[in-house]
């Protein structure tokens, strides 16, 4: 089943325990482990075991919370709890306390018995009051933990004391504060900028100063354009600093071209204004993108403009910057990997290989349709790599003109559609071959030629020729003329 449709069949949530009561079945090292990881909360441990090891009850002693019922089990030790662990290592027993639990009415986990189990519990990493769950539905214990562990890593220990913090400020933040973009700036500010670094540094008083400072700052928020590469089309291939920025946008301005999987990569209630931009269908005009920006930056709005590729290839990220340069709207520039670099890869394709070629193009080929040749086509007859965007429908005029210019028919070609994606499709031949794929109706995804000496040391075990499809074109061409 394909990873997007896929179903948990266990829900996370978090449960509400302070003070509650939380059974345990068991005296040996399964309860021990369920008391470690519960004694991490704040709910009263009722430990029921007539026979408990040395260390479950040393773990007793030293944990306030923790009540020891020395006594063989029975039903009315569940009575009261809101969760029960059956973790006494003896089937017969724990499937006893799970019929019990159930009814009571009480949700149950049976230590290594995911078939009677209610809930599954957790790998947890514990920056109280911010918990991370790990869970795998009982399929890999291992797993979570190691995927525990370098989550933990990654996270600060000051994270604790900073949540705790903006607990504290919560109601201060809601009161001042309209509800929206503002306080959504405020909290972005707190957790990413001096409060946050002053937690970090272990300077408490220093931390809730500044946050108080940036509670009572009255400077209006001032709005900011991000012109993002989206990357060709694989979600794996955004830059951290591409996600990071969708993640704090209020707004994302996105082409047509950019898969919904990595516009949905955005904040859930950021506002999402599809602007076309895609070959035959243009749904505003570049005009109306740029006034777009402008308006969006001068409310105070965190813009993410995501472009497919890389916004300086063939994006128009010129005309909106000087946009947003002439009217004083402060802007950045994430670079994204672009198509030629995608479809190279996909190939294993050198668009440089040291004395066969040193140099690259990027073209949309669009410039062939002028009398004189443009200087791009003279370096790819003197060895340049040459990556044309966008060049199923050129194809034809691209080749004659190369060709007709002197670059040799038998030229190395390689073509991608859907560059970077899992339906991808990739077709090799030669520069005579090139004009075939203007026939190729069935082409409906973005094409990216390779053209080049440099070509030749790709791998083609994946590849159809481009000669098949040629000969196919002038069949149907034939046939056309003697209809």
């Amino acid at each position: 089943m394909p990873q997007a449709t896929r179903k948990l069949n266990a829900f996370p949530v978090f449960m509400r325990v302070e003070g509650e009561a939380v059974a345990i079945v068991g005296g040996g090292e399964e309860a021990l482990a369920k008391a470690r990881l519960i004694g991490q909360s704040s709910a009263v441990l009722r430990i029921v075991s007539d026979a408990a090891e040395p260390e479950l009850l040393a773990f007793i002693a030293t944990n306030g919370a923790a009540i020891h019922i020395a006594a063989a089990y029975d039903a009315a030790h569940l009575e009261g709890a809101v969760m029960v662990f059956a973790a006494s290592g003896n089937e017969a027993l724990d499937r006893r306390v799970a019929e019990d639990a159930r009814r009571l009415g009480i949700p149950v986990n049976a230590v290594d018995r995911p078939e009677l189990c209610d809930f599954f519990t957790p790998a947890l990493v514990n920056r109280a009051p911010v918990a991370i769950a790990i869970g795998t539905e009982g399929a890999g214990p291992v797993l979570a933990q190691m995927l525990r562990s370098r989550i933990d890593r990654m996270l600060s220990p000051s994270l604790g004391p900073l949540a705790s913090l903006a607990a504290s400020l919560r109601g201060t933040a809601e009161r001042l504060l309209p509800k929206g973009n503002a306080r959504r700036r405020f909290w972005s500010d707190f957790f990413g900028g001096s409060p946050a670094r002053a937690m970090a540094a272990g300077q408490l008083s220093q931390a809730h100063d500044a946050a108080v400072d940036l509670l009572l700052s009255n400077a209006p928020a001032s709005g900011h354009v991000a012109l993002v590469g989206a990357g060709p089309g694989a979600k794996d291939l955004l830059t951290l600093r591409a996600h990071r920025l969708l993640m704090e946008a209020d707004v994302i301005v996105h082409d047509a071209l950019v898969p919904e999987a990595i516009v949905a990569m955005g904040r859930r209630d950021a506002e999402r204004l599809p602007v076309g931009k895609r070959k035959g269908c243009h749904t505003k005009s570049q005009a109306e993108i740029n006034a777009l920006l402008i308006e969006l930056g001068r409310d105070g709005k965190r813009v993410v403009r995501l472009k497919s590729g890389d916004p300086l290839v063939f994006g128009r990220a010129g005309e909106e910057m000087a946009a947003l340069r002439d009217a004083g709207v402060a802007y950045e520039v994430v670079p994204g990997v672009t198509a030629a670099f995608a479809a190279a890869a996909d190939f294993e394709l050198p668009l440089t290989l040291r004395g066969v070629s040193s140099s690259m193009v990027f073209t949309t080929g669009h410039d062939l349709k002028g009398n004189s040749l443009p200087d791009w086509a003279k370096l790819a007859i003197s060895g340049a790599t040459v990556a044309v965007y966008m060049g199923r429908s050129v194809a034809a005029e691209v080749a004659g003109r190369l060709i007709e210019a002197g670059l040799s028919p038998d030229t190395a070609v390689a073509v991608v559609e859907n560059a970077s994606l899992a339906n991808r499709r990739r077709f090799h031949g030669t520069l005579a071959d090139l004009p075939s794929l203007e026939v190729r109706a069935d082409l409906t995804g973005p094409v990216m030629t390779i053209i080049g000496d440099a070509v030749a040391g790709a791998n083609f075990e994946r590849s159809e020729p481009l000669a098949t499809h040629r000969h196919e074109g002038a069949a149907q061409t034939a046939v056309g003329v003697e209809r």
